[in-house]
């Protein structure tokens, strides 16, 4: 990814976002606080897409990255919440309502040799019937919840069927399945873990190869 500074609009919007989050990992908090924060760049948005019955996810089946959820940079002018609406539809060919609590805060590296990113997964719920549009080249499947994949990070399944438990518990609150650009004033924590403690221990990462 090409560095460049975050727009300050983006920089707000992925500091509120943060601190909504299901879960954030451990340096996600620390690189947000940074003084320097707004010079780095870029910030990464994604949409862990699940069906109605919460048994599966919409993925794309990247060119080295293996199986991965619907994402990408966040382009300027844009925040996360748009980029993410965005990647999810060029991506896909699915139109979706983000929830408004999003999945995850993460700062990971999205290639070997590639400096950190930090990025928000959001989660929205969409009918599996839908017809998918994938972009060419690059495969979109509904993939089970409970059958390993093989992924750059497929360890993040653990998480998704954390989330998708938590979507069945508030499936039935009157602000939990709407889009909203507002704050969500619910009162639970964020599960904050770390990268060793998220793993699944049955997959494997596919070696990134040159694209």
């Amino acid at each position: 990814m090409t560095r460049q500074p975050i727009e300050q609009h983006a920089l707000h919007a992925a500091m509120q976002e943060s601190q909504h989050a299901l879960c954030v990992d451990d340096d996600a908090s620390a690189m947000l606080a940074r003084p320097d924060a707004q010079r780095d760049g870029p910030l990464a948005a994604e949409v862990w897409v699940f069906d109605a019955e919460l048994s599966h996810i919409l993925m794309v089946d990247h060119r080295w990255r293996g199986w991965v959820p619907p994402g990408g940079k966040v382009e300027p002018g844009e925040t996360q919440r748009m980029a993410a609406l965005r990647e999810v539809f060029e991506e896909t060919g699915v139109q979706v309502d983000l929830l408004e609590r999003p999945a995850a805060v993460t700062v990971r590296s999205y290639r070997s040799g590639w400096s950190a990113t930090l990025g928000i997964s959001f989660m929205a719920v969409a009918d599996r019937r839908t017809p998918l549009m994938p972009e060419e080249g690059q495969a979109v499947a509904w993939l089970p919840l409970d059958e390993p994949w093989q992924g750059w990070f497929a360890r993040d399944r653990r998480r998704m069927r954390q989330c998708a438990a938590w979507i069945s518990e508030h499936a039935n609150g009157p602000r939990t399945l709407k889009q909203s650009a507002g704050p969500v004033t619910e009162d639970a924590q964020p599960l904050r873990v770390s990268i060793s403690e998220v793993s699944c221990g049955t997959t494997s990462k596919r070696s990134p190869t040159t694209p």
